[in-house]
């Protein structure tokens, strides 16, 4: 299936995640911080990127823009608890968003309807 990076300062959520998500069938990489997520992305190839917006001391945005530069084809889910953040201008630069939780049917969705249409 495809490969998948996870970036989330907590590693419960990233763990809950991976496991999901390879229980999909898909290859599952993690990233704790911003830098962890740029040095994975310039080495490696993904199909879809999970990002939360609170990512400790970075702003998910700011790494956002940093993925946009380094692999702008890449599409990226904004994954957080915080919809507020839907509305931010810097937030469309995301091919979707999600609002978090453990119930993880929405993001599922999501991936699936990306991952769809990039293989088109």
């Amino acid at each position: 299936m495809a490969h998948i990076m996870v970036i989330d300062d907590e590693d419960h959520i990233r763990h809950l995640y991976k496991e999901e998500l390879t229980d999909n069938g898909h290859e599952v990489s993690l990233a704790g911080n911003a830098e962890e997520a740029l040095d994975q992305i310039r080495t490696s190839t993904f199909d879809l990127a999970i990002l939360d917006i609170k990512l400790g001391d970075t702003n998910g945005l700011d790494l956002l823009q940093h993925i946009r530069e380094e692999a702008p084809e890449l599409p990226v889910i904004l994954c957080t608890a915080y919809d507020s953040f839907q509305e931010h201008s810097r937030a469309a630069a995301a091919t979707d968003y999600v609002v978090k939780s453990f119930d993880l049917t929405k993001l599922k969705k999501t991936i699936s309807k990306i991952l769809s249409k990039t293989a088109d």
